[in-house]
């Protein structure tokens, strides 16, 4: 089951005052929803995975995996052609060792990958232009790719999650959830990192209660100067300051339609099987971006009480895969369009739009079409996405 599948990758691998609302008031009647403006179809048959794009350069970057031990990466212009595609992948003197991140678009004619060997900037022609060593680096037990994940600029400085565990802490020590940062600075150009953002004192993950590793994985995006931090299941949207110190300054409690979410459990197990309910059946936020003054989150509800108690039942294999396929069309990507206080304006599963992949570049909005699951396309779209009232 594709949902379980991501819950499972990331286990293997109160709230203060909120900001005035400066979101226009609307008769009852009427929604907020989404309009498609524009739409881009890149020429290609594979397996891919989009990474980032440039309205202004009119360039997608995309990764081929057309098997286990292959990560080409292709670029390719908005009219739908492929300027070129090469590999760094394995023992090359100029690879990147293993990605770290969404690979992004940097400057004219250069992309920039963050991988296990520091960040590695390339032209159009894999040419390598700049080598910088991450400075105490610790590989990732999970890497946030794909549209709309990973690394997002602001300034000369890129924002990620920070997995490093406190010193001398393991997941079975409580204190870890008061001690741990959850989101980090990067210098491409020096390599250095500065860790920051805690969990507020409100928070479920400080409750005395054990959680599964990276159930707080955050989902995080940069506007008017603030981070907007979400941290794996808990349906708030923390807000920190750009400048020293990071600052928390506001959190902001979701209203999620029927979100049920794993509250943490009394002791803690090494166990894979411990946390694997949990983990396939909460409800999780994947990603949030604002525009035009709302909140845009896309978010998996998790699971109904009866679902659980089926899930647990004893069934065949083919049962198993009946229900597995039922829960996939029962709990699809949701997409929540909230105020600035977190009201719900409207909550919707996109119609031929992955929730997950919003893209902000240049002020707009951008998303993947949801492939055809059914005959394999010889190319794919990206549509540019704007807000209406309908």
């Amino acid at each position: 089951m594709k949902n379980s599948a991501v819950f499972v990758s990331f286990l293997l691998a109160v709230f203060s005052c909120a900001p005035k609302s400066n979101t226009t008031s609307m008769e009852l009647n009427e929604k907020i929803t989404l309009e498609k403006l524009d739409s881009v179809q890149i020429n290609h048959l594979g397996k891919y995975q989009v990474h980032d794009l440039d309205p202004v350069s009119q360039t997608v970057v995309f990764v081929d995996h057309f098997d286990v031990s292959s990560e080409d990466i292709l670029l390719a212009k908005f009219d739908g052609s492929i300027i070129n595609s090469f590999s760094k992948l394995g023992d090359v003197p100029d690879g990147y060792g293993v990605l770290m991140s969404s690979i992004r678009l940097t400057g004219e004619n250069q992309i920039m990958v963050f991988g296990g060997k520091g960040f590695i900037t390339y032209d159009f022609d894999g040419n390598l232009i700049m080598r910088v060593k991450a400075i105490d680096f610790q590989p990732l037990n999970s890497k946030p790719f794909g549209m709309g994940l990973g690394i997002e600029k602001i300034g000369q400085r890129y924002l990620y999650v920070n997995q490093d565990l406190p010193d001398n802490r393991s997941f079975s020590d409580k204190e870890i959830y008061d001690e741990m940062y959850l989101l980090k600075w990067w210098s491409p150009t020096t390599g250095e990192q500065e860790s920051f953002a805690q969990f507020p004192e409100s928070s479920i993950y400080r409750s005395g209660k054990y959680f599964y590793p990276n159930s707080w994985a955050p989902a995080y995006s940069i506007s008017d100067d603030k981070i907007y931090a979400a941290f794996g299941l808990e349906p708030v949207i923390n807000v920190f300051d750009t400048n020293p110190p990071y600052s928390l300054l506001s959190s902001i409690p979701l209203d999620l339609p029927e979100y049920r979410y794993f509250e943490g459990r009394d002791k803690y197990s090494r166990d894979l099987n411990f946390f694997f309910l949990s983990v396939v059946t909460s409800g999780r936020i994947l990603n949030i971006k604002k525009v035009d003054g709302y909140f845009l989150v896309a978010y998996i509800q998790g699971y109904s009480s009866a679902d659980i108690e089926m899930r647990m039942a004893k069934k065949s294999e083919e049962e198993t895969i009946d229900f597995n396929n039922r829960m996939d069309e029962n709990y699809p990507v949701h997409l929540a369009i909230l105020d600035s206080l977190g009201k719900l304006v409207n909550d919707i599963v996109p119609n031929g739009l992955e929730a997950q992949s919003m893209l902000i570049r240049n002020g707009e909005l951008w998303m993947q079409e949801t492939p055809d699951k059914e005959v394999e396309q010889d190319y794919f779209r990206l549509f540019r996405v704007g807000l209406k009232l309908d």
